[in-house]
């Protein structure tokens, strides 16, 4: 069974990807996605999406970071997935999924879903582009207005030469809310011959569980459950009886050092009209599973200065040794 990361444009960041990997249970992650429209992006622009391209494009736990492409040209995307192989990034990822109008509006994301052939010329091209060795997936939704082409976009994307679908078990119309439609990965599952992970509504052990029966899949993809709980990967592998590294169900004391290392990132990284707001973000979520998040929301909702709130976050921590910094978080312009 494999757990993996979802990308989470405005959420799931380098910076919480190394928090949640530092955790455990996480085998590999995909990062948020980088637009390509009529150009080859510079070095810098993949970089500054994922810094962990400088070392061996893993995170500071050492789990495997693959980097997602947004776009709808064929030659464009082959080209700036070339490059990214070049970076060494642990395989190509593409987004057929954001449900956003922006994105929808220039026929990216979700809106691909209604032109299987496009889907089927886009694979084809960035397989072609980089080495047999670089792992290409893609990541679809059910569809844009309803899922009658699910079946036909997968078959598309198999085609063109992909090594793995996550299927997030919703509609573009349907955006987030539940319930997600597990059995039609199911149906998806026995459409295609490559691996299908499945994504959407899990956001407890009793959920992971009932998606695995439902969707026939091994695989998983985790997003705003365990941004909420960031021990949900661990509990998954535990009830499935897995073996695990680390503590099974991190508490709270464990997870405050966590919360200390993710702020000095957020310091180091995020400018400073931005940087309590991440912070409300995550604690917000976490809120959800873990009483006193409440408690810590509660203390900094007001507040909008980082200067007012770095105290705060210093006495949840107390004396508790934060992780050290790496040096893969270096992101530079250069």
């Amino acid at each position: 069974m494999a757990i993996l990361l979802a990308p989470m444009e405005g959420l799931l960041d380098f910076a919480l990807r190394d928090v949640l990997t530092r955790v455990g249970g996480i085998d590999r992650c995909v990062s948020e996605f980088i637009r390509v429209t009529d150009t080859l992006l510079p070095a810098r622009a993949f970089l500054r999406v994922v810094p962990e391209l400088r070392d061996g494009s893993r995170t500071p736990a050492g789990v495997p970071v693959r980097a997602q492409l947004l776009g709808s040209d064929p030659v464009c995307l082959a080209d700036n997935a070339a490059r990214l192989a070049e970076l060494g990034s642990a395989g190509i990822d593409l987004n057929f999924g954001c449900p956003a109008k922006v994105v929808n509006r220039h026929g990216g994301g979700a809106a691909l879903l209604q032109e299987p052939e496009l889907l089927h010329r886009i694979l084809t091209a960035v397989r072609q582009a980089v080495h047999d060795d670089v792992p290409v997936s893609a990541k679809m939704r059910l569809g844009f207005h309803d899922d009658d082409l699910a079946e036909d976009c997968a078959r598309a994307i198999e085609a063109g030469g992909a090594d793995e679908l996550v299927v997030h078990a919703r509609t573009k119309a349907h955006g987030y809310r539940p319930p997600a439609y597990w059995d039609r990965i199911a149906d998806i599952r026995t459409s295609v011959r490559i691996p299908v992970v499945a994504n959407g509504e899990i956001w407890t052990v009793d959920d992971a569980r009932r998606c695995l029966e439902v969707s026939g899949c091994t695989d998983i993809m985790l997003g705003r459950g365990i941004v909420v709980d960031p021990g949900l990967a661990l509990a998954i592998l535990i009830d499935q009886g897995l073996p695990i590294a680390g503590q099974a169900q991190p508490d709270w004391p464990s997870l405050q050092p966590l919360l200390g290392y993710f702020w000095e990132l957020i310091l180091a990284h995020v400018e400073p009209r931005a940087r309590t707001g991440r912070m409300k973000q995550w604690l917000n979520y976490m809120r959800k599973r873990h009483p006193e998040a409440q408690e810590a929301y509660m203390q900094i909702r007001t507040l909008t200065d980082s200067r007012l709130v770095d105290p705060i976050v210093r006495a949840w921590v107390g004396d508790a040794a934060l992780p050290a910094t790496q040096s893969a978080w270096t992101i530079s312009e250069d």
